[in-house]
């Protein structure tokens, strides 16, 4: 069973996520110039709304990071532990487990680990101490294969079956629904419930130029000029946002816990909906939330319906941008259904604030994104608890 969100969103002037140039993200689709928001942003903001809007408690969650090494010696040292044998404990636990620390106390690369997980390895460092404690660590420095095999044995059997017994993805949302790979450690991949598409924008678009100055408060009134200038580049645009997720394969990364699935769900629609990337927010405070939101439920394969604006939507007589991009979504819908049908179709509901203009999609319109997300969350439920369909 998949649940589809698919929204449309008109943001102000803005630079929500650059490239490495600081212009705003942008491709080539249906042959024009469009602008985008690339999937990483958007689950980086999805991610950090789980916890900023307490949508989810800090244990149901993961983290990215290199700074383990740092994480747990903290840890090591909140449960009374001397710093500096806290620190080589740590070391010599992550080597066990294949986590390698390199240059700067920091990991090769980010690793995702739930909480649970990372308070896992802190008690296993607790309860084997020393056993761990008695190992010379193999201090950061050096990167090669042989090496990190080199520092895995020196851990003993028990040990590190007892440090890898936690590594099961600690039952945290994010990594179930976003999945994770870690080089060193094919067998703790988890496969992703949830694909999130790049946002494109529904028009054609251009990239404009903001020429900025800045004069200093102090300076002598007789100093003419400014004291600083400089240019920000800028888009205005109406995006398509698209994203599915995978109920069965989220309830199988949840180990099974339905109601964490089901709350899951609840909080990815929610930060989907409400989460804004922070890119130069501070200079454009593009906070616009979106005009349309589709959620489907469904046994059919996903369907990304960015294919509805090939052709670039327009402001025209009868509407402005994104009321013409409702009505090119919905009409999109009904060719759709035409061609392939609706019986897979478990259930719909979309809330827009033109809701004048929906045709085909009319019958799924409630009145608000609560009522959405009450829809949608009972349906999922009932899915999950192997009840009837929404």
């Amino acid at each position: 069973m998949f649940l589809e969100l698919h929204i449309l969103q008109n943001f102000a002037p803005s630079n929500l996520n650059r490239d490495d140039t600081n212009s705003p993200k942008s491709c080539e689709f249906g042959g024009y110039p469009r602008a985008r928001i690339s999937s990483q942003c958007l689950k980086r903001a999805i991610r950090t709304y789980f916890k900023d809007g307490s949508l989810l408690p800090p244990s149901d969650l993961a983290v990215r990071t290199k700074r383990l090494l740092e994480e747990l010696t903290r840890r090591l040292e909140g449960a009374g532990r001397d710093p500096e044998q806290a620190r080589s404990v740590v070391i010599t636990a992550l080597a066990g487990v294949g986590f390698k620390v390199v240059e700067e106390d920091k990991t090769q690369y980010l690793l995702f680990l739930g909480e649970r997980e990372i308070a896992r390895i802190a008690d296993a460092c607790l309860q084997n101490w020393d056993s761990l404690a008695a190992i010379a660590p193999v201090e950061p420095g050096g990167t090669a294969k042989q090496a990190k095999k080199t520092a895995k044995d020196q851990v003993p059997a028990e040990v590190a079956k007892t440090l890898n017994r936690g590594l099961d993805g600690g039952k945290a949302a994010d990594l179930a629904l976003f999945g994770r790979m870690l080089a060193d450690r094919p067998e703790l991949n988890v496969d992703a419930a949830c694909q999130v598409a790049h946002a494109l924008s529904t028009n054609r678009v251009a990239t404009d130029f903001d020429f900025y100055t800045a004069v200093d408060d102090l300076k002598p009134e007789d100093t003419a000029g400014a004291d600083m200038l400089g240019t920000v580049e800028f888009n205005s645009a109406c995006f398509y946002r698209y994203s599915n997720l995978d109920l069965d394969q989220l309830r199988q990364n949840l180990s099974g816990d339905r109601e964490l699935a089901s709350s899951a769900v609840a909080a990815f629609v929610e930060a989907a909906v409400r989460a804004v990337p922070t890119g130069k927010q501070n200079s454009m405070a593009a906070h616009n939330p979106p005009s349309l939101i589709l959620a489907t439920l469904s046994h059919a394969h996903p369907q990304n319906l960015a294919n509805a604006f090939v052709d670039p939507v327009r402001p025209t007589d009868q509407g402005d941008l994104v009321h013409n991009s409702i009505r090119t979504l919905d009409q999109y819908w009904e060719r759709l259904a035409k061609m392939y049908g609706a019986a897979d179709l478990e259930g719909a509901w979309v809330c827009t604030s033109h809701d004048h203009v929906l045709g085909t999609l009319a019958p799924h319109n409630v009145e608000s994104f609560g009522d959405l997300l009450k829809g949608v969350t009972q349906a999922v439920s009932s899915h999950l608890a192997g009840g009837a369909h929404a």
